[in-house]
């Protein structure tokens, strides 16, 4: 006993460091971002709903997929402008509000031209609030703190897909319509939150009183984002990141039908990926802030989720699917925190929409190009040619992931930048382990507090 109380306080001590400090709108945020996810039923199940349930090849599921991810790549960028201009609260209420409509519409149309359609409308409007919830979180949360804040907000995401997707596999076993129908209604609630509890956050431009102030907070279009070689950089291997992952939505299910396996059995190996995030999240994260230059760990964690899969050819039973998935879930776990937190340090105060917008648009363009490529590898070659790829791809991907880090610290050592300017390339303390100094701006009247505006104890994100 006198052993163990020492190590419960010492938990206890960490889950009160994780949690305090952080600003009250941003724990209204992160309760919508809970809510939202655990009505998440459709996404996971959507290709075994097509492949088992109606009966449809993999490459037709696969198809629809796509279009679903083609739909959030449209309104990747569209809902980032949209979020600078109109503000973050705006953006989350049009897109909440849609995604529960469309879904709900998903669960009754019967031909197969009309279900790809309606999945096309899901992905454009369940994706539009991704941009404006990640802008917001960096408005509100200090630098220090967002790495904490993101790796929190991951949590709860995580949180409720393990809940949603064991509970998904059992309600799918009487019927596919209960999920389309359940998801809808949370995420009206979801909206319901925001509207009742959210204020904008969106900061104000102040007008320029001279040319320094003008020079410090420059115009933020498309333009300066594509132009921004470094972040450009990361969205490129964010995208190969995302392709794997998707695969565990995508190839896996549709693998361990293929396999005899049911829905249920999937909804309980898939599980792994959320349970295991929600127990082992917030330490890793503690231990990445720790770390004098966290960025070194994306080469790791790609590894990981590369290898992670390529073991999946080698599965053949639910517990060993649910190993392969605890093998790359770690890899997600490492690279998550770390990969958003740099996406937040990089992006100007006035341009966090855009930013965000082109970062969401490569885990878009992922969920296009994985249902595709996945679909059709499993037809043609078999799901171990699927797996194979998976370890290739992530070892390139951890290849980009250290030439990044090397040319950093090579720029570093001589004393320059990457590039010249805000928006024109990543000097080295933008990818290193500190905080990027922050461009003024005040907040929108009435809402909530700048970040950096009252003392937050240590972070993660």
């Amino acid at each position: 006993m006198s052993v163990a109380l020492p190590s419960l306080a010492r938990m206890r001590q960490a889950a009160r460091e994780s949690v305090s400090g952080l600003p009250r709108a941003y724990w209204w945020l992160w309760t919508s971002t809970l809510v939202n996810r655990l009505g998440g039923f459709v996404a996971p199940f959507l290709a075994m709903y097509l492949t088992v349930d109606r009966g449809y090849s993999a490459s037709y599921a696969g198809l629809v997929g796509a279009l679903y991810g083609l739909g959030g790549a449209v309104s990747a960028v569209g809902a980032g402008v949209m979020t600078d201009r109109l503000g973050r609260r705006p953006t989350l209420l049009v897109s909440q509000s849609a995604t529960a409509v469309s879904v709900a519409v998903l669960g009754f149309v019967q031909h197969p031209a009309a279900i790809a359609a309606v999945a096309f409308l899901v992905g454009m409007a369940s994706n539009g609030s991704r941009p404006a919830v990640q802008a917001m979180m960096a408005d509100l949360v200090a630098p220090e703190d967002r790495i904490r804040a993101f790796s929190l907000n991951y949590w709860a995401v995580n949180l409720g897909f393990a809940f949603s997707a064991t509970v998904a596999g059992l309600i799918a076993e009487h019927g596919y319509l209960a999920l389309f129908l359940g998801e809808a209604i949370m995420t009206l609630l979801c909206a319901v939150v925001v509207f009742v509890k959210l204020p904008e956050s969106r900061p104000v431009r102040e007008e320029p009183a001279g040319a320094a102030t003008a020079a410090a907070e420059p115009e933020v279009g498309l333009g300066t984002v594509l132009r921004d070689r470094g972040f450009m950089a990361v969205v490129a291997l964010s995208f190969l990141v995302a392709t794997l992952i998707q695969q565990g939505f995508v190839g896996l299910p549709v693998a361990m039908g293929a396999s005899g396996l049911s829905s249920s059995d999937f909804g309980l190996a898939i599980a792994v990926n959320g349970v295991l995030i929600v127990a082992l999240q917030i330490p890793v994260t503690r231990f990445i802030e720790r770390h004098r230059e966290p960025t070194r760990l994306l080469a790791g964690a790609a590894l990981l989720i590369g290898y992670g899969f390529g073991l999946t050819a080698f599965a053949g039973s639910v517990a060993v699917y649910a190993l392969t998935v605890c093998v790359w879930t770690i890899g997600e776990i490492i690279n998550t925190p770390i990969q958003m937190g740099l996406v937040a340090r990089l992006s100007p105060t006035h341009g966090r929409g855009r930013y965000q917008g082109v970062y969401v648009l490569s885990w878009s363009l992922a969920a296009l190009v994985a249902p595709l490529a996945g679909g059709a590898v499993i037809d043609h070659f078999g799901a171990d040619v699927l797996w194979a790829a998976c370890a290739v791809v992530g070892t390139l991907t951890a290849v980009g992931y250290g030439a990044l880090v090397r040319a950093v610290a090579a720029e570093e050592r001589d004393g320059e930048g990457v590039g010249e300017g805000e928006g024109d390339g990543v000097a080295g303390d933008r990818l290193g382990s500190g905080s990027a100094p922050e461009a003024g701006g005040a907040p929108a009247s009435g809402g909530a507090p700048e970040a950096g505006e009252s003392d937050r104890p240590v972070a993660a994100g």
